[in-house]
């Protein structure tokens, strides 16, 4: 059965998967009620989305056999894939009161059968409350964590993010490169066109650099018109490269606003050295950021980590 697509509801009738057949007697509602009880109560000890989806994996292959599940909820970014994705799949809308939480496919190499899809859908009246109660506390979570103006992470984010993954980057022995940027004689466009126009244009070039990046990297607002690119598992060489494509982006943007402000920026690039500390490779970024803006503005200027050479 390929692509078999469901909606599985908050209101427990509703996800009844086959009301063409109430015949279904009273022990097995009973039995039904208890496994979604004792599911329930099992998902609501996390409030993290990964651990949740996991145990709520774990539980249902009891029960039913399969060998991947993909959640999707774009809205925050969560896409979480567990397992392998062979061709037959049965694919659930997930929605509580009306409330969309996100779309659940359960995958395998053979056809799930029709006492399987009963089974998976009144298993999912478990998951739809602890559910929506993780999605309240992520999104809480992102919007104490996000920039009001632009919609990018903020530099309590940014700390945390800095100390976490030079921490992980030092463990592993894996590269890991940052970005700072600022826009070119930004005072001039808010003292010229007014901080109106001056906030349009600010939020134009984040949104530009963010689309510049990969999912796997993070911008964060540093300060005023300062962004931070945190690039894990990316190179000098790499980091380089990517400056420059935000470089460009941003200097090909359209004129924002009615008043066609057009923008550049300076970029300062550094990596992660052997025995770095946060301040360390902060003062190179800074000195890169500085050396840029110093030789004209609108390029990018790399600041080579001591331990690998000087770069020519």
């Amino acid at each position: 059965m390929k692509n078999q697509m469901h909606q599985a509801s908050g209101n427990l009738k509703r996800v009844t998967p086959h009301p063409a057949h109430p015949e279904r007697n009273e022990q097995t509602h009973h039995r039904f009620a208890s496994r979604i009880l004792a599911l329930s109560g099992i998902l609501q000890s996390t409030l993290e989305i990964n651990e949740l989806l996991a145990l709520f994996a774990k539980e249902i292959r009891e029960f039913v056999k399969y060998d991947g599940m993909t959640y999707r909820f774009p809205s925050l970014k969560i896409d979480i894939k567990l397992g392998d994705q062979p061709i037959n799949n049965c694919a659930y809308e997930l929605v509580v009161a009306g409330d969309h939480l996100g779309d659940l496919n359960f995958f395998r190499s053979y056809p799930f059968e029709t006492s399987e899809l009963e089974t998976i859908e009144n298993l999912l009246a478990g998951l739809l409350y602890p559910l929506r109660n993780t999605l309240l506390y992520q999104r809480a979570v992102e919007s104490a964590t996000l920039d009001p103006l632009t919609g990018v992470r903020n530099r309590a984010a940014m700390d945390s993010a800095m100390k976490r993954e030079i921490g992980l980057s030092q463990r592993h022995g894996t590269p890991l490169s940052v970005i700072l940027m600022d826009i070119d004689h930004f005072k001039q466009i808010n003292d010229q066109h007014g901080h109106l126009y001056g906030d349009q244009a600010l939020k134009a070039a984040a949104e530009c650099a963010e689309s510049s990046i990969r999912e796997s990297d993070m911008i964060f607002r540093y300060g005023g018109e300062e962004f931070l690119v945190l690039l894990t598992g990316t190179d000098l060489a790499g980091a380089e490269l990517l400056a420059e494509r935000i470089r460009g982006n941003i200097e090909n943007l359209p004129g924002q606003t009615e008043k066609q402000i057009g923008m550049t920026v300076s970029l300062g690039v550094t990596s992660l050295a052997a025995g770095d500390s946060i301040n360390a490779l902060f003062q190179r970024m800074d000195n890169a950021l500085y050396r840029a803006k110093d030789e004209g503005r609108n390029r990018v200027v790399i600041s080579q980590p001591a331990d690998q050479g000087v770069k020519p």
